[in-house]
């Protein structure tokens, strides 16, 4: 009986900080040969036993292998770490946090060494790399040409999506999302800031709160469609001029709850500055333009 094996192929990953070891141990796993380098050789010592070749030098692990995958704490560290290295031949993919500048200057500096260049956006923790039913993923944009050829490994840790031949689009997305997130997360904690001083669990109050901001969360839907139609008044549950009117009945509930309402009056205030200059019919989506004027 004879087994066929399928070559895996060798990776070399700079960077073994909580996101990076996850990287390392999802390709370990994988069966793909792995080349690791770390500021602090320490880190690496735990790969080494799972089966990691351990460089001792940045320079040594990028001459290891074709594909090079960086992941470390920030751009200037990219810099730092890959001064003296040779990067001619070398299929670097970034998945080091940092702006959609960064990443179009990183692209180039890259194509000046003779290499090619992959940016990406990691939309995961470390928990849940390697762990398919997760729904982490990464952004990528670049080379499309570079990422069809190294989808398949790039795809071990997590899901993979392709945004554009732009090197900075993989960023623009990942801050996009998380850009929304921690909009997301000021509203949950101006929530639960209104409740704190009351006999009310927060416990019992969470699944309340969860499941009214997945009920809203498909608004994004109808914002997208009047972005791209230009007509904001198109399909609106709540006209603008109306929820402008509600919004003292927030803002005293906190004064009277003696909660800050910092996290609500920029919104707001924007709100109102749109029904002052546009039209009380039209939905929030207005509010976009005011930000990108």
């Amino acid at each position: 009986m004879t087994q066929n094996l399928v070559e895996k192929t060798p990776v070399t990953l700079l960077g073994l900080g909580a996101m990076g070891t996850a990287l390392a141990r999802a390709w370990l796993a994988a069966g793909h040969p792995l080349t690791v380098w770390n500021r602090t050789p320490d880190r690496a010592a735990a790969l080494a036993d799972e089966g990691a070749r351990v460089a001792d030098t940045a320079a040594a692990a990028v001459a290891a292998n074709s594909l090079v995958v960086i992941c470390l704490l920030d751009d200037a560290s990219v810099t730092e770490t890959l001064a003296g290295t040779d990067l001619a031949g070398r299929d670097v993919v970034d998945l080091t946090t940092g702006t959609p500048a960064e990443a179009r200057a990183r692209a180039r500096w890259v194509s000046e060494r003779g290499a090619r260049h992959l940016d990406g956006g990691i939309m995961a923790v470390p928990p849940m790399i390697g762990v398919p039913e997760s729904g982490g993923y990464v952004f990528y944009s670049g080379s499309h040409e570079l990422f069809e050829r190294y989808q398949e490994t790039l795809a071990v840790p997590a899901g993979t999506t392709y945004v554009g031949e732009d090197p900075g689009f993989a960023a623009l997305h990942d801050v996009a999302l998380l850009s929304a997130m921690y909009g997301m997360f000021a509203g949950a904690a101006h929530a639960f800031a209104l409740i704190r001083t009351e006999d009310i669990d927060p416990a019992a109050f969470a699944p309340l709160l969860a499941d009214w901001l997945v009920a809203m969360a498909p608004a994004v839907h109808r914002t997208a469609d009047q972005l791209r139609s230009g007509d904001y008044t198109k399909d609106v549950v709540s006209r603008l001029s109306m929820q402008v009117a509600g919004t003292p009945t927030f803002l005293n509930t906190a004064e009277q709850q003696g909660v800050s309402p910092e996290l609500l009056t920029p919104y707001f205030e924007l709100m109102r500055r749109r029904l002052a200059e546009g039209d009380g019919e039209e939905d929030l989506t207005g509010v976009i333009d005011l930000l990108t004027h």
